[in-house]
């Protein structure tokens, strides 16, 4: 008996640390520009009560720092944009940058990156782009000095208009007047194993072209789909098309090894009357289907299996920052430290509770006529990426999807196809059986099959 219950906490704990592992992609932004934020120490708090793993700072408040010791929580410190020149110029500066903003609190705060800088490359300052790198590498060289080389790598932070072409994802390529300086700073990040750090914002995408399919498209919901021509890969959200267009870039820089983290990505609960896109309806959606996308650990089609390293914008409300509404209305967590709208971040659910249903959540086909038989499964045939998305949409829409997440009784074979099956089933019995809802843009049928297996239970029967 003693040896079962060894082998059963085991399992427990080995369980709940494959579920941590896959969560440490889970990352959130937190900005100051505001003057209603909570202290420091209930932040803390609040973020331990979340699944959030790390935490990026735009600079390095040393009262946050100190708040986050002992948490576990992975800290991204940033030197500015107006400190670079004196980063560059001075390597005793660079020293002295770390002796002040890391050493003091690292390892108990948990620092795993410093950005410097950000956005600089599209800044038009052609003498900051060209200190960059020499602050990234004095900054690297401050890190060897202090026995810290390779536990807290050193990047800077890119807008996605560094590139000049990304659609379709194939063709993406740097801006062609940024190589010079881009191909410096990418052997920086390759000879250092430091990540390339990117803001993809499909909600700017959509600003761009407000029409409904694209907004499907966006927000990782039910839609037809965009094929490469390059590869001839179908695109089913625009995140996925977006990373992979930063990836083709680094690839035909000859750098495609280098690591992606995504800086920051989000959408706004709110915006001015001309602003296409604003709503809780959509930043939960977004929110809550990106978080429901790295949780299946899917990958993006040029890199699958892996979830990309992602920061969601923002943490709180930033009220003083300039520019339309929706500037200040990023916010998952309100200054009271209660949800904005629930994204599916908190320990206790992990799984989105509810994001907003599109008014046609599926592409309806003729409904078909009520049936005895009580199994909704993917029809045969359909590609991994049209699975994904309805992957993505029934787990992002109320139900428990835990047991096709790793350590789950579902999660194994651990294949897109086993996964999909199993969500689009729970998503068709939790919507009172109702034949139209076993359609996901006419990829799922009902069967009489019982698709369970040893140990994995799909709930269904007759209707």
């Amino acid at each position: 008996m003693a040896a079962f219950t060894f082998f059963f906490f085991s399992l427990l704990l080995l369980q709940a640390l494959r579920f941590s592992s896959s969560q440490s992609f889970i990352g959130v932004n937190y900005g100051q520009v505001a003057d209603n934020l909570p202290a420091p120490e209930a932040t803390a708090k609040l973020l331990q009560s979340t699944s959030i793993q790390k935490v990026r700072l735009y600079g390095a408040d040393p009262a946050i720092i100190k708040a986050l010791a002992n948490t576990g929580i992975g800290i991204v410190i940033g030197a500015s944009n107006g400190d670079i020149p004196a980063l560059a110029s001075d390597p005793n500066a660079a020293a002295q940058w770390v002796r002040t903003n890391v050493l003091p609190f690292y390892p108990a705060s948990k620092i795993v990156l410093i950005n410097v800088g950000n956005e600089v490359m599209i800044s038009n300052d052609q003498n900051l782009i060209n200190q960059l790198l020499p602050a990234m590498q004095n900054v690297q060289n401050a890190l060897n000095s202090a026995s810290l080389g390779g536990k807290i790598k050193v990047s800077t932070v890119h807008a996605m208009s560094v590139l000049t072409q990304s659609d379709p994802p194939s063709s993406g390529l740097f801006n062609p007047s940024l190589q010079g300086p881009m191909k410096g700073l990418l052997q920086f990040l390759k000879d250092n194993g430091s990540p390339f750090t990117i803001n993809p914002y499909p909600f700017f995408a959509y600003q761009s072209d407000p029409r409904p399919e694209t907004l499907a498209f966006c927000l990782f919901q039910p839609n037809a789909g965009r094929v490469d021509a390059g590869t001839g890969i179908k695109y089913m959200n625009m995140f996925d098309a977006q990373v992979d267009a930063v990836h083709s870039a680094l690839n035909a820089m000859g750098f495609k090894d280098v690591e992606i983290v995504v800086a920051e990505t989000g959408w706004p609960y709110r915006g001015d009357p001309n602003e296409a896109g604003p709503s809780v309806e959509n930043a939960k959606a977004y929110n809550g289907n990106l978080i429901s996308h790295l949780r299946s650990m899917v990958g993006t089609p040029l890199m699958p299996g892996k979830s990309v390293d992602t920061y969601i914008f923002a943490l709180y409300d930033e009220d003083l920052k300039p520019g339309p509404s929706s500037e200040r209305a990023f916010g998952l967590f309100k200054p009271d430290l209660t949800v904005t709208y629930d994204a599916g971040l908190s320990k206790s659910s992990q799984t989105p509770s509810t994001p907003a249903t599109p008014k046609t959540p599926v592409t309806p086909s003729p409904k078909p006529k009520p049936t005895s038989t009580g199994w909704c499964m993917p029809k045969a045939g359909v590609p991994d990426a049209q699975l994904q998305a309805s992957l993505d949409y029934a787990c992002g829409h109320g139900i428990d999807c835990s047991a096709i997440q790793p350590g789950g009784v579902c999660f194994e074979p651990n294949t897109v196809a086993s996964h999909a099956a199993y969500a689009m089933n729970l998503y068709y019995q939790k919507s009172e059986k109702k034949p139209w809802n076993c359609d996901f843009s006419q990829t799922a049928t009902l069967t009489s099959q019982n698709p369970s297996y040893s140990g994995c239970t799909y709930p269904g029967g007759s209707t």
